[in-house]
């Protein structure tokens, strides 16, 4: 097993994702930093860095608190006010921490001088698991957050594009007919939640099939922190996914995995780019290789 972390840690540079779905761009090395920016859906996953690309987005969603995750929140909030966007962003953070994320963002703000008359917290939004929720400035997306399995509490979620379809039964109705019923108070529209983005946060590999609909999403975005053979009890002790879960849900789930990108990350700093490039190609089965995407 290659150590040459030299190779691929040391810039923070950022990468860039295509997707139907969005453009994912962001950085995830464990231990390091995570973010990760979907600007066409106005939403950024964890601040564990704050470029100023990520200044223009208004729905941050923090999975957990640990600090290669979480320490750029509120530079996040300060940058956009020191660039002049007017807007608040809004900060979703799992309820179990959302009071002691507002202390920490109190002391931060002391700690660097802002009075106490003058501070105030920015929008802090706390989040339940499979409670769906609309985005405070996108009301055609919704968040639905879940738990996943972590050493600290954390949760993952998924991303979902809400419109309204004529139901089946109105299909060949005329324009005048639709008309008609709607004058009636005929309901012939149907709500439809299409999952764009699922991501994972930090969790065990067991995550995965726990929240099995995340492959139900166009996108799936999840961690695989560790690779080698030997470091499979240590993705346990410490709460991460090894490449050998991410391989073990996709052969249980088979043809009931439809997304079109799944996007690993969040690898540890003691491995090598090329190391990771190599044992993903040749753990991943033949069937899934074209849909992996590795976040370097």
């Amino acid at each position: 097993m290659s150590t040459e972390n030299r190779y691929i840690h040391n810039a923070l540079k950022q990468v860039h994702v295509e997707t139907s779905a969005t453009s994912v761009s962001g950085f995830s090395i464990s231990g390091l930093a995570t973010y990760l920016q979907m600007p066409e859906l106005d939403f950024c996953v964890d601040l564990g860095e704050c470029p100023l690309s990520a200044t223009s987005i208004n729905h941050v969603f923090l999975t957990h608190a640990h600090g290669d995750h979480a320490r750029c929140l509120m530079r996040h909030h300060s940058l956009r006010k020191m660039m002049g966007v007017e807007r608040d962003s809004v900060y979703y953070v799992p309820e179990c921490i959302a009071e002691r994320a507002k202390d920490w963002i109190r002391a931060e703000a002391l700690f660097e001088g802002v009075p106490e008359n003058k501070f105030r917290l920015p929008t802090i939004v706390p989040v339940c698991a499979n409670e769906l929720q609309f985005l405070e400035h996108r009301k055609d997306l919704a968040l639905e957050a879940f738990d996943v399995k972590h050493s600290i509490p954390a949760m993952g979620g998924t991303i979902y594009h809400y419109k309204k379809k004529l139901k089946d039964e109105f299909l060949q109705k005329t324009p005048a007919e639709l008309i008609e019923l709607r004058q009636n108070k005929v309901e012939i529209t149907r709500e439809v939640y299409d999952p764009l983005v699922s991501f994972m946060g930090d969790c065990m590999g067991e995550s995965l099939l726990d929240n099995y609909r995340v492959f139900q999403s166009k996108v799936l975005i999840t961690e695989c922190t560790f690779l080698s053979p030997e470091d499979e009890s240590m993705s346990v002790k410490k709460g991460h996914s090894h490449i050998n879960d991410i391989v073990r849900a996709l052969n249980e789930l088979g043809d009931g995995v439809k997304c079109e990108k799944i996007v690993l990350s969040h690898f540890s700093m003691k491995y090598s780019d090329r190391y990771i490039r190599d044992v993903i190609a040749k753990s991943i089965p033949e069937q899934f290789k074209e849909k992996i995407v590795v976040l370097l």
